[in-house]
């Protein structure tokens, strides 16, 4: 969700930078005007984000905006979620950055509102490509890196550790392509290929017996 896609929970691995730049410490105390589904479900989002690496209060406004028909001014975030204008400010800019929510005019308000992108497999593309971009590439240069200095070396004393780091490296870089080749698909094809599963092992033969 800054969140700027692919189909696991967002490639998570945290081995670069962190994810988010947002310091929120005030928590949601109290939501107005919504139901007790979409406040749980809010509740929810913003764990997960947590656990995805993303400051919770972003994922919470993230959610509040994914489930609203109409876009929203800041200040009617602040009042329904209870949470400090400096904090909604910064979250709005996070999620910005990912590149899932955007700023709307309202004719005849000169408020920015902000709408979240909408198309559920869309938007994990979105921030599946944008987590690759922070993540995966960083850790696959630092490999490629580390593995032409082991090149130069002579020492056999590291050998073992050289090893580790080509097994990585080869991972990483297997990640990254299936991720190329999905992201060259258009999305209900990419979508159509994860829906078939078995289907498409078994076409190529990697389920024993088939």
């Amino acid at each position: 969700m800054r969140p700027r896609g692919s189909f696991s929970p967002l490639f998570n691995f945290h081995l670069h930078e962190p994810v988010s730049y947002v310091s929120v410490k005030t928590e949601i105390t109290e939501m107005k005007n919504l139901t007790p589904y979409l406040q749980q479900f809010i509740l929810h989002w913003g764990e997960m984000g947590t656990k995805w690496g993303i400051n919770r209060t972003v994922a919470q406004i993230h959610a509040l905006l994914f489930t609203s028909e109409d876009p929203i001014n800041a200040e009617q975030i602040c009042e329904m979620l209870g949470v400090a204008r400096s904090n909604v400010s910064n979250s709005l800019k996070e999620l910005q950055n990912w590149g899932i929510v955007k700023v709307v005019h309202i004719p005849g308000d000169r408020r920015d509102h902000f709408e979240s992108m909408k198309d559920v497999y869309e938007m994990f593309r979105v921030i599946a490509a944008e987590r690759k971009k922070r993540e995966v590439d960083p850790t696959l240069t630092m490999l490629r890196n580390c593995a032409e200095e082991a090149g130069e070396s002579n020492s056999t004393t590291d050998d073992y550790a050289r090893e580790r780091l080509g097994d990585l490296r080869e991972f990483f870089e297997l990640v990254s392509n299936f991720y190329d080749q999905m992201n060259r698909l258009p999305t209900k094809s990419a979508v159509k290929v994860v829906k078939m599963g078995d289907k498409v092992i078994k076409a190529v033969g990697l389920i024993p017996g088939t």
